[in-house]
């Protein structure tokens, strides 16, 4: 399935499928090709943890900013869902990051456990979330068995430091972890919910405008690293 065709299979209309399309195929291509990250089409990308590398790299090539900007955050959501539609039902990424692990020779081997560990959402570092939260950070529901240990500041972009940190961790339902790791919602300051308008159908996801996360200062950090680099929106 190509990129445009899985756009409209998610609830892309086919205006927004060709823009998004177009732009990931042409000028975003040419703006990373010219920064230097990489020397083909993102299309030709054959790796998803290279595409993911390229996508963190243009977030800081100047034109790139300044013609999302323009645009309203398009390419920003057009590149996030490329990213996403190269990402679905692929163990890459994942397996990519624990063999990273277990190359580190600035590790030793008890530590390399740890750091799979919480990259997976298990072990110690899933231990101190349920202790934290003590149910779902949203909407504190209680049964941990039902319940996904997620980092607010992504794992890519965590040094090893931030990666273990419990202030960078949330421990939610399974649908609003999936939506939050997607960019589709993110907290304010204060805690209070903020819903992308590129998600439909927030109702049967169980989402409302109500929703609020108590956050202690040291999340503040980690919560404006999603806001910013994350959070995927149209406004």
């Amino acid at each position: 399935m190509n990129f445009n065709t899985w756009l409209q299979q998610i609830g892309k209309s086919q205006k927004t499928a060709d823009h998004y399309s177009r732009a990931i195929s042409g000028v975003i291509s040419q703006w990373a090709i010219q920064d230097g990250l990489t020397t083909k089409s993102l299309s030709e990308v054959g790796s998803v943890t290279e595409l993911q590398a390229i996508a963190e790299g243009l977030q800081n090539v100047q034109i790139y900013k300044e013609r999302n900007e323009r645009g309203k955050g398009m390419y920003r959501c057009a590149l996030n869902a490329f990213v996403t539609y190269r990402q679905r039902e692929t163990p890459e990424v994942l397996e990519q990051d624990v063999e990273a692990i277990l190359t580190d020779e600035n590790l030793a081997s008890t530590e390399k456990s740890t750091y799979i560990s919480a990259r997976v959402g298990q072990g110690r570092y899933r231990k101190d979330l349920i202790g934290f939260w003590e149910g779902c950070a949203v909407t504190g529901y209680r049964d941990v068995r039902l319940l996904v240990a997620s980092h607010i500041k992504p794992w890519r972009a965590s040094d090893n430091t931030e990666r273990l940190d419990t202030y960078n961790g949330l421990l939610l339902l399974p649908n609003l972890d999936k939506v939050f790791d997607l960019g589709f919602i993110t907290f304010t300051e204060q805690g209070r919910i903020i819903v992308s308008n590129q998600l439909e159908d927030t109702g049967k996801l169980g989402i409302d405008s109500g929703m609020r996360i108590q956050l202690r200062e040291p999340h503040q950090p980690y919560m404006a690293y999603h806001r910013e680099r994350v959070f995927e929106s149209l406004n």
